[in-house]
């Protein structure tokens, strides 16, 4: 008999190296995995919405913070260039034997990417890339680049980091509560609140994220042969018509889910829109029953 858990679990993972790695763990014991990986700058919480639909779905979800991020570890090493992400995650998912499929935005869509595309992967079923492809935009990835820079003298109130975030996603409605945003800062002893993860990730020598090794992940995707879906935000000015092409080109089963009303943070932005074309393509290649 399946046991669905309607609250997420808290659990430590270790990661390459030893790096120790948080993630909310939830959903029906046994079923099918959903691991969910978020983008560059962000945490776990931007799938929160996402990680319970899919755990009352049926699956078994791990939504897994990244190293440099949220409650995982900083990398002592200040590397976070996407071979060692990826073997974060292939250390996550070791232990399962259960069918799995990758979730990942952005950073986290490229991490899976490498991972499946690498060989020999776990047992991924389904690999979901969240408005990323190889070859991004350059002014996508500038902008990208220039928010995560900027506020190096983090915030004197919560407010401000709000209004940060509201001009990035200037077609999103402002919240009225603004209070959700203190899962991605800290507030450190000079009494500002600052962004949650290692500068490091954006000023070491390794870029996070394409276009600086758009190239090898080109390469990487012509051996997939795993069922995968881009989530595409139409808003978005990161991924084009053209990196839409040149992926399909290589990864001639690809299936697109375009999403209105969406940018860059897709789940973030239709959550709801999100849910159901990822459901309907997961439901397609690894089922599972209800709880």
């Amino acid at each position: 008999m399946t046991h669905f858990d309607p609250a997420f679990t808290v659990r430590s993972f270790v990661g390459a190296g030893g790096v120790r790695l948080s993630g909310a763990v939830g959903g029906v014991e046994g079923a099918p995995v959903v691991v969910f990986l978020h983008g560059g700058g962000q945490t776990r919480r931007s799938w929160e919405g996402a990680a319970r639909a899919f755990a009352a779905r049926g699956y078994c979800v791990i939504n897994l913070d990244a190293r440099g991020h949220g409650d995982s570890e900083w990398a002592p090493d200040g590397c976070y260039k996407v071979e060692v992400q990826a073997a974060d995650l292939r250390a996550v998912l070791a232990d399962i034997t259960a069918p799995i499929a990758l979730v990942g935005a952005s950073m986290g869509g490229i991490t899976a990417l490498h991972l499946v595309g690498s060989g020999p992967p776990p047992a991924v079923t389904a690999l979901v890339m969240v408005d990323i492809v190889p070859r991004i935009e350059t002014l996508g990835a500038e902008r990208i680049k220039s928010f995560m820079r900027a506020h190096r003298d983090g915030f004197a109130t919560l407010d401000e980091a709000a209004q940060a975030v509201a001009a990035y996603s200037s077609h999103r409605q402002r919240p009225k509560d603004n209070s959700g945003l203190m899962a991605n800062l800290r507030q450190r002893d000079d009494g500002r609140l600052y962004w949650h993860w290692d500068p490091r990730l954006i000023d070491g020598p390794q870029s996070i994220e394409p276009p600086d090794f758009s190239d090898d992940l080109l390469a990487l995707s012509r051996r997939i042969t795993t069922p995968v879906m881009l989530v595409r935000g139409l808003l978005s000015d990161v991924v084009s018509e053209q990196g839409i092409a040149e992926f399909r080109a290589v990864v001639p089963h690809l299936e697109v889910w375009e999403v209105p009303q969406a940018g860059h943070m897709v789940a973030g932005d239709r959550n709801d829109a999100f849910n159901q074309g990822v459901l309907s393509f997961l439901e397609q290649h690894m089922k599972v029953g209800k709880p």
